[in-house]
């Protein structure tokens, strides 16, 4: 029995079929709970059409269930189509992986598509992207089988200095760091899709031009995050949340040990961290225990590290080298960000209590946890300032007083009562 795989070339040429004979492999199979699963081996075919395929090409891939030893790569490719039957259809399974540490790799590439299919149980990330101009994910599935571990892989979705990404109607689950993740990259999109049972949700990091929206976001440690971090390429501007469902993120944090993503409470919707330009509006923020909507500066995270001089542990997964004091082009502080129109809902009357902000919140606002809290560090130096304008009626904010150790946290929301600016949506 063959495997087939078509190569379909672009109308503009003659179709052509290419049909590469695989021979179907059953040693080996990834142990898996589903039951009756007939696994298949197409590792060879599947890489040899990512090498061979040629400007405009769709590959398809057939339904099954397929596993893997080895990454499968692309590089230097444009304006090629990877499709399946199906997320529920096409399974490509990275279980039994030996070498490589991503399931789909794609680098220096123009204009690449992947739709209809799973990828699962990758040794590292999932799908990884890189220098890549037009990346576009549909109907994908990406998650880990085994349930929550730290021995996941980071990232479920994983475009990093890209341009033009578009993640939407798809699946992320169980990523021991993001289930969908956007590093150092301009123009994006996600929307529409299901994010549940990772450490971050939906996390846009260092990236400008960005759209988050008619997301359903449960069951992670902290639903949506906007991150700016140091030592990085670049830093993350004009950036719109709005439309989603945040619900019940109260998982409890399993990232490894000196992740960023390490820092977030269980209980957390929305966290914005030392970014700027952002509105966040139109989302209904519900049942998140700990920390419904937060805005923070980087100083928090060297006050939580015990380290107030800057320079805090590397993050190898991100790329974070130095500590933000050594980065001179840094600001640690978020600045321009508009809050409204949000709905807030937490039938929770206590914090979760799997986290030193949880504990510290059970003390100092007890059965009345915050729906938005705010960190109160403040750039003195900057002409600026914080510019936090907050338009919402019948809310719980607290600005923590953190640069003090919380010895004065004020729950008047009136300093920061505002119309704020709203941020043009982004062009694609």
């Amino acid at each position: 029995m063959v495997e087939k795989y078509k190569i379909m070339k672009s109308p503009a040429k003659t179709c052509l079929w290419i049909f590469l004979a695989v021979l179907c492999i059953h040693s080996c199979v990834p142990q898996d709970e589903r039951a009756g699963v007939h696994w298949k081996n197409i590792e060879k075919g599947l890489q040899t059409a990512f090498i061979a395929a040629q400007t405009g090409d769709t590959i398809h891939i057939d339904s099954g269930y397929f596993w893997f030893t080895r990454s499968l790569l692309m590089d230097g490719k444009e304006n090629i189509v990877i499709k399946g039957k199906g997320m529920d259809k096409t399974i490509l399974s990275f279980k039994g992986q030996e070498e490589g540490a991503e399931g789909i790799r794609i680098s220096n590439c123009r204009n690449i598509k992947i739709e209809d299919l799973t990828v699962e149980d990758a040794k590292g990330d999932n799908i990884k992207v890189t220098d890549t101009h037009g990346i576009f994910f549909s109907r994908v599935k990406v998650y880990w089988t085994g349930g929550d571990k730290e021995e996941n892989g980071a990232y479920g979705f994983y475009p990093v200095l890209c341009r033009n990404v578009r993640i939407e109607d798809c699946v992320a689950a169980r990523a021991s760091d993001a289930g969908v993740y956007v590093g150092q990259s301009d123009t994006v999109l996600i929307r529409g899709n299901t994010v549940f049972e990772n450490v971050a949700g939906i996390e846009s990091e260092n990236s400008k031009f960005v759209e988050i929206y008619d997301n359903h976001t449960y069951n992670n440690t902290g639903g949506i995050l906007v991150f700016d971090l140091p030592g990085l390429t670049q830093t993350g501007r004009h950036t719109r949340v709005y439309q989603n469902k945040v619900e019940s993120n109260n998982h409890p944090n399993f990232a490894p040990k000196g992740n960023i993503v390490g820092m977030v409470p269980p209980g957390t919707g929305i966290m914005i961290l030392a970014s700027r330009d952002a509105e966040i509006f139109s989302n209904e923020i519900s049942h998140n225990r700990t920390s419904p909507l937060s805005i923070v500066s980087y100083e928090l995270v060297a006050a939580m590290s015990g380290d107030r001089s800057g320079e805090q542990p590397s993050d190898s997964a991100r790329g974070v080298k130095q500590g933000y004091k050594s980065d001179t082009l840094y600001n640690p502080y978020p600045e321009n960000i508009y809050i409204h129109s949000n709905v807030f809902r937490n039938k929770h009357w206590f914090p979760s209590l799997k986290s030193d902000f949880g504990k510290l919140f059970l003390t100092r606002f007890f059965m009345s946890t915050p729906d938005i809290q705010f960190d109160g560090f403040v750039d003195k130096n900057s002409e600026k300032g914080l510019r936090l304008c907050i338009r919402q009626e019948n809310i719980r904010f607290a600005d923590l007083d953190a640069p003090n150790d919380l010895k004065n946290i004020r729950k008047d929301v009136k300093p920061y009562l505002c119309e704020g600016e709203t941020i043009n949506p982004v062009s694609f």
